[in-house]
C-alpha cells in the first residue's frame, strides 16, 4: 500500500524547456557540445559543492566576453511557466493528509531563486510538502541510489510503500531497483494531476 508520494520539481509541477536551454548556451558560449569541465561544474553546484559566485567566476573564467548577467540568464533559460492548477493539485493532497508528501530536486541556489521571484505561489507550493530535498542543500543528487537511501532513511519509510514521480528515465530506474514504486512521466503528453488514474492502472 502506498503511504508516501516522492515527487520531482521540473517537468513534473514547473515546465522546463532543457532543449532549448542546452542550445540557447551552446550558441551563448559558440560551442557544439559541453565540455567535461562544465558538467563537472554544473554537477558540483548542482549538489552544493561550489558556492553561486564559483560557479559564476569558473563560467566567467571560460568566456571573458560574458557577464554575470549573461551567464545566469543562460542557466535560468531552463525554466519557463508553473501551471497553477498544478499548485491546486498538490495543495488538495496536503489537505487531505493521506500520504506523506516529499519533494525531491535537483535543484541549486539560483534556480530557486529564479523561481521565488517569478512564482508568486511558491511559498504555498513549499509548505504543501511534509519534506522539500534541493539537491544543493542535501549536497546529494538523482540518479545516485545514495540521495534515495537518504530519503528512506530519514523519514523511516519503507521503499515499498513509496511512489516516485520523474521525468527521467534515469532516475526512476535507480528508484525501481531500490524497491520504489515508479511513475516516469512523459511531460509531453502526461501531467501529474492525473496521478490518481495512473495509479489506479498501475498499483
Amino acid at each position: 500500500m502506498i503511504k508516501t508520494l516522492i515527487f520531482d520539481f521540473g517537468d513534473v509541477f514547473i515546465n522546463l524547456d532543457k532543449q532549448g536551454a542546452m542550445q540557447n548556451a551552446l550558441n551563448l558560449f559558440n560551442l557544439e557540445f559541453f565540455e567535461a569541465d562544465m558538467v563537472e561544474t554544473n554537477m558540483q553546484y548542482e549538489i552544493g559543492r561550489i558556492s553561486t559566485s564559483e560557479f559564476i567566476a569558473f563560467y566567467k573564467s571560460m568566456f571573458q566576453n560574458l557577464n554575470e548577467t549573461d551567464i545566469v540568464n543562460a542557466w535560468n533559460y531552463i525554466i519557463k511557466d508553473f501551471p497553477e492548477y498544478r499548485l491546486d493539485f498538490i495543495k488538495n493532497l496536503a489537505q487531505e493528509k493521506e500520504f506523506k508528501l516529499i519533494l525531491l530536486s535537483n535543484t541549486n541556489d539560483l534556480h530557486i531563486d529564479f523561481i521565488k521571484h517569478n512564482v508568486p505561489f511558491y511559498d504555498d507550493f513549499k509548505n504543501c510538502f511534509d519534506v522539500f530535498y534541493l539537491s544543493q542543500e542535501i549536497h546529494l543528487r538523482k540518479p545516485n541510489a545514495d540521495i534515495f537511501e537518504f530519503v528512506l532513511k530519514e523519514n523511516n519509510l519503507i521503499a515499498n510503500d513509496c511512489l516516485f514521480i520523474d521525468d527521467t528515465k534515469e532516475n526512476t530506474d535507480t528508484a525501481d531497483r531500490l524497491g520504489l514504486h515508479t511513475w516516469n512521466i512523459d511531460e509531453t503528453s502526461e501531467d501529474v494531476i492525473d496521478l490518481f488514474k495512473i495509479k489506479k492502472e498501475r498499483f
